[in-house]
């Protein structure tokens, strides 16, 4: 019985970094959609969206009836409570990554963004696909060194995040106001995108030595 519960508390670790998978790859493949105006990866993102809300429902119920039936204490316990909130997270980037896809499939087929930020929304997109992909291996790993290292790609795309309303504000002729705020929505979400995997590493290093 032991036996089958330590093997049912580490399949939600092997479902968090299932999930850290599968929204890195959305947020990689939203950035092409968006970039190339690509009508068909961006509905293939919006239409995968629910793999990860699936994954995150699965894994709550699972959490729940293990803290019901186990009565966990301790370790376990914060195993489990802190994997509900890092599932959380995860799903909220799947959310972001959607969100992204959708711009670029409502302004198919023209571009979303302007040819002078194409390059900051890129390296915004190339942060997040990298977070995405350490965080699943600091879940898998319980890695609290690299998790801590996590805050200074977050703290590179708030800076980019503050570039793109620069740009905005001091072009030399306005952005069309369209244009103008998909560019901010889509910034924001690139940015919240990084605020949540920083999340995610945080919890990590809670679960692991129970010290925020």
């Amino acid at each position: 019985m032991r036996d089958a519960y330590h093997e049912q508390l580490d399949s939600v670790g092997h479902t968090l970094v299932e999930m850290a998978g599968l929204v890195g790859q959305a947020l990689s493949r939203a950035t092409r959609a968006l970039l190339e105006a690509d009508l068909a990866v961006a509905e293939a993102v919006i239409a995968a969206d629910d793999a990860v809300d699936a994954l995150h429902r699965e894994l709550d119920v699972r959490t729940l009836d293990l803290m019901a039936r186990q009565q966990p204490v301790a370790g376990d316990l914060r195993t489990l409570v802190t994997s509900l909130r890092m599932s959380a997270d995860l799903e909220r980037m799947g959310d972001l990554a959607r969100h992204i896809a959708k711009i670029a499939r409502m302004r198919y087929p023209d571009y979303a963004i302007p040819e002078d930020l194409r390059a900051t929304i890129t390296r915004m997109g190339e942060i997040g696909v990298d977070l995405a992909a350490r965080l699943a291996g600091i879940i898998e790993g319980k890695d609290v060194t690299d998790a801590q290292t996590l805050d200074a790609e977050d703290d590179a795309v708030d800076l980019l995040h503050r570039t793109i309303f620069e740009k905005l504000l001091r072009h030399d002729e306005p952005y069309p106001v369209e244009t103008a705020i998909d560019v901010t929505l889509l910034s924001r979400y690139y940015e919240r995108y990084a605020d949540h995997a920083v999340s995610v590493a945080k919890r990590l290093i809670f679960l692991v030595t129970g010290e925020h």
